[in-house]
């Protein structure tokens, strides 16, 4: 009876143990990042097969198919920092969720794109058109302001970063919005008259934003730059700072502009 006590008290322990470790890199020079795969992860494994090691960290890579989940898993410590997102939608997330999750650094940005397989322009969108767009308030707002700069509608004055449906002041066509989840966008677009849709799942689709959006957003005083997120104290772990200068290094720059070519454009 006490050989079974001790080996269930072994085994809890080391339960514990394992759980106790966690996504927590305090012991060690792993540093664990979450990251949807394209174009965040593909950016993080090149700097993981080609910078990391000879800057002395140890870098994993967690790919996340649904970037919801991503702000979650790094406030339980799951991760050590995640890159998905702009600063509109983790401030959005924080006052959300209650967290204070800190943007670190941007990185890059992906341009959100109008896409279409049934017209080439937005001035061919016929009256009662559908236009889907990103669900999240951040991106939908980005999305209505995307449609109001190309004159397909106009937003009352004041609407912000998380502008709805609500604060669209004339649509002359009539347009009829459907808010969808952004990871559906792409598989969606032959259902609808066109759709707003972000850079990294356009390009999941292989949906090239700088050649195939009808209008794209312009880079210059853009908000919306992706970047490095981390738990509040750990933006000045040593490793976080390291993986910072990594991801802004000529070697990034160049390797994001030849293999997105305009697509993906280095903050």
């Amino acid at each position: 009876m006490l050989r079974k006590l001790t080996a269930v008290a072994l085994s809890a322990g080391l339960l514990f143990g394992l759980a106790a470790c966690g996504g927590s890199s305090d012991d060690d020079d792993t540093l664990t990042v979450g990251a949807t795969s394209v174009p965040h992860a593909e950016i993080l494994n090149y700097v993981k097969d080609n910078l990391a090691a000879k800057a002395g960290i140890k870098l994993e890579v967690k790919e996340f198919s649904e970037y919801e989940q991503l702000n979650p898993a790094l406030a339980d410590k799951q991760l050590d920092a995640n890159y998905f997102q702009h600063k509109p939608y983790l401030d959005e997330s924080n006052q959300k969720t209650g967290e204070k999750l800190v943007f670190v650094a941007g990185i890059h940005l992906e341009p959100l794109g109008v896409y279409s397989k049934k017209v080439k322009s937005l001035s061919e969108l016929k009256q009662g058109a559908t236009v889907s767009l990103p669900s999240d308030p951040t991106n939908e707002g980005r999305a209505l302001k995307l449609l109001a700069d190309n004159g397909l509608i106009t937003l009352k004055d004041g609407a912000g970063q998380t502008a709805t449906e609500k604060d669209v002041a004339t649509n002359p066509k009539g347009i009829k919005f459907r808010p969808t989840d952004a990871a559906s966008l792409p598989r969606q677009l032959g259902d609808v008259d066109a759709s707003v849709i972000n850079g990294n799942y356009a390009l999941e689709a292989r949906l090239n934003p700088a050649k195939d959006a009808l209008v794209a957003e312009k880079t210059e005083g853009n908000p919306y730059v992706n970047g490095l997120v981390t738990r509040p104290g750990d933006e000045n772990d040593p490793k976080i700072k390291k993986l910072v200068e990594l991801l802004k290094s000529p070697e990034v720059k160049k390797f994001i502009e030849d293999k997105y070519q305009g697509s993906v454009i280095p903050a």
